[in-house]
């Protein structure tokens, strides 16, 4: 680069560019070495014709950012349940009155959730509303059931899966209702409503997404 035209800045160029004017041999090694590493594609020649004829804008290659694999939490699956007894009742929480203030929040829940429970409420639209409600801490009681020794169970529910209720009696004992061939009561204060086990076969979550269709009879 026998034609590279240098020139020393001015004071106030210096000033705002944070950086002080070289000569002679430094600032001739620095601009070669600058050019090099800014245009490493071009040779000496070509970089000099470039600068001659026209502004080149200098590029500079950007780090690539590594994307990470993200890993999705997984769940435990059914088996793995099973072995940890996630779903078993220890024996010192089996006690009847550690579930009452379960039933105190259940029936505010169910009084919002039906508009105050009021005798002028549309049978149809509380028909639906308790389709798809969680009964959680609801108080149970066994009224018909093809296995005679269920008949006049009561109990607040501690748990719901897909084919049973659990219910904690007074008597802090845990029982196993099965939901098929068997309808149950629950009290909400003034009024009473039957639920059909047959038809409730659904887990809770499952349950409050479903479309529910009216039918004209139910069989136990």
């Amino acid at each position: 680069m026998e034609n590279l035209v240098l020139f020393r800045l001015q004071h106030e160029e210096s000033k705002l560019l944070g950086v002080q004017s070289q000569h002679g041999e430094t600032a001739e090694k620095f601009t070669r070495a600058f050019l090099k590493s800014s245009a490493p594609r071009l040779s000496c020649r070509e970089a000099e014709d470039a600068l001659q004829r026209k502004a080149v804008m200098l590029h500079y290659a950007r780090e690539k950012k590594k994307r990470g694999t993200k890993t999705k939490a997984k769940g435990l699956n059914a088996k793995e349940r099973r072995a940890l007894r996630v779903f078993k009742l220890k024996p010192e929480h089996q006690k009847y009155d550690l579930f009452l203030p379960l039933h105190g929040l259940w029936k505010q829940y169910i009084t919002e959730l039906c508009n105050g429970l009021r005798p002028d409420n549309n049978p149809q639209v509380m028909q639906q509303k308790l389709l798809k409600a969680d009964f959680h801490g609801a108080v149970l009681t066994v009224v018909r059931s093809k296995c005679p020794s269920y008949v006049g169970s009561t109990g607040i529910l501690v748990q719901e899966l897909k084919h049973v209720f659990k219910i904690i009696t007074k008597e802090n004992r845990l029982k196993v209702i099965p939901k098929r061939n068997s309808v149950f009561s629950v009290d909400m204060g003034d009024f009473v409503t039957l639920i059909y086990g047959s038809k409730f076969e659904f887990r809770s979550s499952e349950r409050s997404a479903k479309k529910f269709k009216t039918r004209g009879t139910i069989d136990l």
